[in-house]
């Protein structure tokens, strides 16, 4: 028996504000703190048992038999998983299931979906912690500091302050006169959204399916192979907090097969996206190639790759200067989208900050993720760890470059490489201008007197515009950099490494190659999973067509 909505809503005449809220908490996980009890339990678990994850279409598990692993980037001999794969078949089941289900779930109040992503948040914060952080640690290959900041507190922070950007937007209504009533409906979107997933945030995986479905929209979600697991204890969180069935649909395998079969459905409405520009690029076309089948224009939104930067002035103190550049490149082996990978450092500093940099990295330690004194982990997979050290080899081959410290790369055990500095007198070498993801920052020394020039090059070295950083202790340099770097970065940092942006302090996104700049961590984005209807009620209604001045004699 369906539920009645219409009378739900008919009987429910209160007006709802969900206020901003705080941001999480970062626990510490001292010795013999209750939460690191409660982790190194989880993470012995984890690596002790093999688990089997399957499919989940309008909430039933299916198992197809088309087997994949999951193993442990730093020790990729241990398999912590096997998944389930789709085949075309499960994709249409998808598509169905997404849209049977909307028909209840984009119906249901506002207040009552934001109580179910606020129950998932409160359930990460606190049953689900220590499992959501393990998973991600040995599946993604995070120390505990990058889980917390990640798998815990940004996906709460995405959840809670969702409730309140929800809350501002449905607020968001039109005047009235006395003789009609205007106001919003803010519609999801007609059809499903395509949720597809990176493997190096375990929030924004969340968010990518949530943010959509708190506005009423329901997703399908492609996860990143090397996330499974971690996403997979996500589904099982949503399940126990309550969220339909079918509202959120897990479909791991190909890429390939399931984005042809999503592309080709009349019912999408929208595609919701983190990853490389080569993938997003081919959906956009796709897109594109099937306009003509779409009930409406799918909205694209979509946060791709980076070529972030660091840029100092002379003025710049060169420790906060040196630790920048050794934290926003080398945490979490550089593969976020945000991290550190060109700076430009003047030649007056450069000798003073390399010398720091390098006492700084003599701190580092590289190990497993569970080895708590660990800094810097494995990269992700095998075909990353190639990628990384092609770059890496191609310096040391190059006359152009020299590497002034790492460069040792070895993927017997797991796929380890050394945070790598490399140091060019070429502003445009490779490195400085392609995308990387993985522990390499180059550097260009440039003449202090170049100062301008050599923000110009900035500007125009790298196709992307996601992040970047100006150090300066000289105001007016730094405005120089604020205005000549405009459309460089649209997470512009100021004496800050470029890394590390919080929901609701500095929504997060870029444009140019780096995506459509949707603001994560903001109502920008959970606007975009909208389609508003205006309203117009007149009380009295017209009798006469003419106007007065056609009725004078």
């Amino acid at each position: 028996m369906k539920f009645n909505f219409n009378f739900y809503i008919a009987m429910n005449n209160a007006v709802f504000s969900f206020q901003m809220p705080n941001n999480e908490p970062v626990k510490t996980y001292l010795k013999g703190s209750p939460e690191r009890v409660e982790l190194e339990a989880t993470l012995k678990k984890m690596r002790s048992e093999q688990i089997e994850i399957p499919i989940i279409i309008g909430g039933k598990e299916i198992k197809t038999g088309n087997i994949g692993k999951v193993v442990m980037p730093s020790d990729h001999n241990h398999v912590l998983a096997t998944y389930h794969k789709v085949s075309e078949k499960e994709v249409k089941m998808a598509i169905d299931a997404a849209m049977e289900a909307k028909k209840l779930w984009e119906n249901v109040p506002y207040v009552e979906r934001i109580s179910i992503t606020l129950r998932i948040a409160e359930l990460i914060a606190t049953k689900y912690r220590a499992v959501i952080n393990a998973s991600t640690m040995l599946g993604q290959s995070k120390n505990i500091f990058q889980s917390e900041i990640d798998a815990a507190c940004e996906l709460i922070d995405f959840l809670r302050f969702n409730a309140h950007f929800a809350t501002q937007i449905y607020g968001d209504q039109p005047n009235s006169m006395n003789s009609h009533n205007n106001r919003l409906e803010y519609r999801p979107l007609e059809g499903f959204v395509f949720a597809v997933s990176p493997f190096n945030f375990t929030s924004i995986a969340g968010n990518l399916n949530l943010a959509p479905a708190v506005m009423g929209n329901t997703t399908i979600w492609k996860p990143a192979t090397t996330a499974i697991l971690s996403n997979y204890y996500l589904m099982k969180v949503f399940k126990e907090a309550g969220l339909p069935d079918g509202v959120i649909n897990f479909i791991p395998g190909q890429g390939s097969l399931i984005g042809k079969n999503i592309l080709a459905s009349k019912d999408l409405a929208g595609i919701h996206f983190t990853g490389s520009n080569v993938t997003f690029n081919t959906l956009w076309k796709g897109v594109g190639d099937n306009l003509d089948k779409y009930v409406s224009y799918p909205k694209l939104v979509g946060e791709t790759g980076g070529k972030d930067f660091i840029f100092a002035h002379n003025s710049a103190y060169p420790q906060e200067l040196a630790t920048a550049m050794v934290a926003g490149s080398f945490e979490f082996q550089g593969q976020k989208c945000s991290a550190a990978s060109r700076a430009y450092v003047p030649k007056s500093l450069w000798g003073d900050v390399k010398n720091r940099i390098f006492a700084l990295m003599d701190q580092i330690k590289m190990g497993q993720p569970y080895e708590f004194d660990v800094f810097v982990n494995a990269v992700i997979d095998e075909a990353s760890f190639d990628n990384i050290k092609s770059y890496i080899d191609f310096a040391k081959e190059s006359k152009e470059a020299e590497i002034v410290r790492g460069g040792v790369c070895d993927k017997s055990k797991g796929y380890f490489i050394e945070p790598t500095i490399i140091v060019t007198t070429n502003p445009k070498f490779k490195s400085m201008e392609e995308e990387i993801f993985g522990p390499v920052l180059t550097v260009y020394v440039y003449e202090d007197t170049k100062y301008e020039e050599t923000l110009e090059l900035c500007n125009t070295t790298s196709p992307y515009g996601l992040t970047g950083a100006i150090w300066s202790n000289d105001k007016y340099a730094t405005l120089k950099a604020f205005d000549m770097l405009r459309y460089a970065a649209g997470n512009f940092y100021i004496n800050d490494k470029p890394t590390g942006a919080m929901v609701g302090l500095q929504p997060f996104g870029g444009s140019r190659a780096s995506g459509t700049n949707d603001k994560a961590g903001s109502y920008l984005n959970l606007i975009r999973w909208t389609s508003p209807r205006t309203i117009k009620e007149t009380y009295v209604a017209a009798t006469d067509i003419l106007y007065g001045y056609m009725k004078e004699k």
